[in-house]
C-alpha cells in the first residue's frame, strides 16, 4: 500500500527525578518527519568547547531489532554551533535507562538553553545483528584498499 506508514509501537515511561513538571513526551513535529524531536529535561550552559550529557526525562522500550539513532538538530548546530558529540548515537533495544543526549559546543561563545527547548532528534530504525565469519581473502573490487578520498 503505497502511501500507507506502517507503525512500531514503542514504550515509553518518565523518569521522575523531580525536575519540575514533566515535559511533553517525544513528537514529531511534521507528519513527514523522520525523527522526534527530544528535549532538555534541565537548563543547561556549556563553554566553548565543552560537552555533556543531558538528560531528556524519559526511558523507553525498543523492539528487539531497532535502535534509537540520536541526531543533531541542524538549527541548533547552524545557528549555535552546538551539535550531538557521537552523532549518531545508539540506544539499543535492550537499553532502559533514561535517554541521554551528549552535546558539545563547537562554538566560541557560551551556549545556555532552557529546560524544554528541542536539543537533538531521534529515529528508531531496523538493524540486522550479523555472522563475521575469518577468511584468508576478500573478494577484489576496482575500488580496492582506496581510503579516504580515494574515489575524487
Amino acid at each position: 500500500m503505497i502511501g500507507q506508514k506502517q507503525k512500531l509501537l514503542v514504550r515509553l515511561t518518565r523518569v521522575d527525578e523531580m525536575r519540575g513538571e514533566p515535559l511533553p513526551l517525544p513528537q514529531y513535529m511534521t507528519e513527514e518527519a523522520a525523527g522526534f524531536d527530544l528535549m532538555a529535561d534541565r537548563a543547561f550552559e556549556l563553554l566553548p568547547g565543552a560537552r555533556a550529557v543531558i538528560p531528556t526525562g524519559f526511558s523507553m522500550e525498543l523492539p528487539k531489532g531497532y535502535e534509537g539513532q540520536v541526531r543533531p538538530r541542524s538549527g541548533l548546530a547552524a545557528k549555535h554551533g552546538v551539535t550531538v558529540l557521537n552523532a549518531p548515537g545508539t540506544i539499543d533495544s535492550d537499553y532502559r535507562g533514561e535517554v541521554g543526549v551528549i552535546l558539545v559546543n563547537l562554538s566560541d561563545k557560551l551556549f545556555s538553553a532552557k529546560r524544554g527547548e528541542r536539543i537533538a532528534q531521534l529515529i528508531i530504525a531496523p538493524v540486522m545483528q550479523v555472522d563475521l565469519v575469518e577468511v584468508a581473502s576478500l573478494g577484489a573490487t576496482t575500488r580496492g584498499a582506496g581510503g579516504f578520498g580515494s574515489t575524487g
